[in-house]
C-alpha cells in the first residue's frame, strides 16, 4: 500500500470513530492547494538539467502550514501529499498552530555539486515564493536537505519580501536558527520512547536498542540513547549495517560515518545484511529511515517489544492498523499481525514530532526577535512530548483503541473542531 493510501485509511478509521460528517471528513482530506512546478537549471558542465518541484499544502484551520522540503529521486505527488496529511495531524497532536504542508524535488542530491544544489534550490524558491511565508507555509529541511539549504531559501525569498528569518526553521544559528533544533526529532524520539516504556514500569537503561538508519534523526536517536544508559547493539544506513551485542560505541560510529560517508567498514562490531536488521532480537526498534519498511513480508520476524516510529510512515497497515477497535462494534475485529504478536508501536505523528515542536519554538524566537537558551529549548521540548503522549492515551482510553488510532483520532478531531470553530458549513 503506498503512503497515501495508507495515511488516507488511517484518518478514514479515525474520522469513524470520531463519527465526522461526511462533508466534513472528505473536506478534512482534500488538501488546500497542490504546486508542481518545472526547475530548470545549468549544470556545472554547462548542460541544462530539469527537475519536478512539489509542494503541498494541505490544512490551514490551526494555524500557518508547515513542513519539510525533500530532496530524493522517489519524491512524487502521492509521497508529498501523504507527507502533507500527516503533518497536519502531526502539529495537531503536539498542540502547535501550525497546519500541514510538505515539498520536495525529484532529484538525487548525492549527485548535484553544492553550486548545482544552491541554483536549483533558489530556482524552487523562486518558483513558489509567492504562495509560501511567515504566516502562510512555513518550510524546513527533510531527507536530503539541510539548515544550508534552508538559508538558500531564506535568502532567496528575502530578496522578493525583505529579510524574513521566520519563512523557514531549522537555519543555522548564525541566520536565526533555534539552538537544539539539529538533536530535536532525535530527542524527541527519547523523550516518547521513555513515557511508553515508563507505562509499562521501565526505563531506557539496560533496554536494547536496534535503529534503521543513521542520518540526523537515528544518529541522534542513537546517541541520545546511549547516554540514557540504553544499549544500541545494531544500527543500519544505505551502505551497510553493524552488530554489537555488546552494544556499538556511538561516537566512534559518529566519526567513522563523518569520514568515511557511511557504516560500511566499521570496525566496532559485526557486518550484517541490513535487510535482516528490522528482524534482529532486541527490546526496542526504531526505524528511521524509510517509509513502508515493516509489511506483512516481515512483521511475522519482528523480535522487538516495541516499535518507535521515528520514520514518516515506516510501517504498513497490513502489518499494523488500528483493526483491534471494539467500541462502536458488535464484534471484535480480526487483529494485525503485530497485534497479534503483542508488539505496541508509537506511532509517526507521536514519536518524530520533536522536529516539529523545536521548528515551532524557532519561529517563536525569530517572530519576538528573542533567542532561547539550549536548556529551554530541550526543557520546553519534553513538556510538549510527555503533555502530547498523555492526550494520546486518553484518547486511547477514550476510544478503546491503540496508540495508532489514538493519536490520530486527537489529531483528526483537533483539526475538525478549529475548522467547524472558523465557519465551516456542512
Amino acid at each position: 500500500m503506498n503512503a497515501l493510501a495508507a495515511t488516507s485509511r488511517n484518518f478514514k478509521q479515525a474520522a469513524k470513530l470520531l463519527a465526522l460528517d461526511s462533508k466534513l471528513e472528505k473536506s478534512l482530506l482534500i488538501p488546500f492547494r497542490e504546486i508542481k512546478v518545472e526547475c530548470t537549471i545549468p549544470k556545472d558542465d554547462g548542460t541544462l538539467a530539469s527537475y519536478v518541484g512539489f509542494r503541498v499544502q494541505h490544512d490551514n484551520a490551526r494555524g500557518p502550514m508547515k513542513g519539510g522540503i525533500r530532496y530524493h529521486h522517489e519524491v512524487d505527488p502521492d509521497e508529498v501529499n501523504a507527507l502533507a496529511q500527516l503533518m497536519t495531524w502531526k502539529t495537531a497532536v503536539a498542540n502547535i498552530p501550525y497546519g500541514g504542508a510538505k515539498g520536495g524535488i525529484g532529484c538525487t542530491p548525492g549527485e548535484l555539486s553544492i553550486s548545482e544544489l544552491e541554483r536549483l534550490t533558489r530556482v524552487f524558491t523562486q518558483k513558489i515564493h509567492d504562495l509560501i511565508g511567515i504566516h502562510t507555509d512555513v518550510p524546513a529541511p527533510d531527507m536530503g536537505t539541510n539548515s544550508q539549504t534552508m538559508a538558500w531559501i531564506l535568502d532567496e525569498y528575502s530578496k522578493f519580501h525583505g529579510h524574513s528569518p521566520a519563512v523557514v526553521t531549522g537555519k543555522p544559528i548564525d541566520l536565526g536558527g533555534s539552538l537544539g533544533r539539529d538533536a530535536a526529532t532525535g530527542r524527541g524520539v527519547l523523550f516518547a520512547t521513555e513515557a511508553l516504556l515508563a507505562e509499562h514500569g521501565k526505563g531506557i537503561a539496560g533496554q536494547r536498542f536496534v535503529i534503521q538508519g543513521f542520518g540526523n534523526v537515528g544518529s541522534w536517536a542513537a546517541q541520545l540513547i546511549t547516554e540514557a544508559g540504553g544499549k544500541v547493539i545494531a544500527i543500519s544506513d544505505v551502505t551497510g549495517a553493524v552488530k554489537n551485542i555488546n552494544g556499538l560505541d556511538i561516537s566512534k560510529l559518529v566519526n567513522h560515518v563523518a569520514e568515511n560517508r557511511g557504516i560500511k567498514g566499521f570496525n566496532g562490531g559485526d557486518a550484517i545484511d541490513p535487510n535482516s536488521l528490522l528482524t534482529e532480537e532486541c527490546d526496542v526498534l526504531i526505524p528511521a529511515a524509510l517509509g513502508g519498511v515493516i509489511n506483512r513480508d516481515n512483521a511475522n520476524d519482528i523480535k522487538a517489544k516495541y516499535i518507535i516510529e521515528a520514520a514518516n510512515h515506516p510501517t504498513d497497515p497490513e502489518a499494523d492498523e488500528a483493526s483491534h477497535i471494539l467500541i462502536q462494534t458488535n464484534c471484535q475485529l480480526k487483529k494485525n499481525i503485530l497485534s497479534k504478536k503483542g508488539v505496541l508501536i508509537l506511532p509517526d505523528i507521536l514519536a518524530n514530532s520533536g522536529g516539529v515542536t523545536v521548528s515551532y519554538f524557532e519561529w517563536v524566537q525569530n517572530i519576538q526577535g528573542f533567542m532561547w537558551d539550549e536548556e529551554k529549548v530541550n526543557a520546553e521540548l519534553r513538556t510538549y512530548m510527555m503533555r502530547a503522549f498523555k492526550d494520546v492515551k486518553e484518547m486511547c482510553r477514550t476510544h478503546n483503541c491503540d496508540l495508532r488510532m489514538g493519536a490520530f483520532t486527537l489529531g483528526v478531531n483537533r483539526v475538525a473542531r478549529a475548522t467547524v470553530l472558523r465557519g465551516w458549513e456542512a
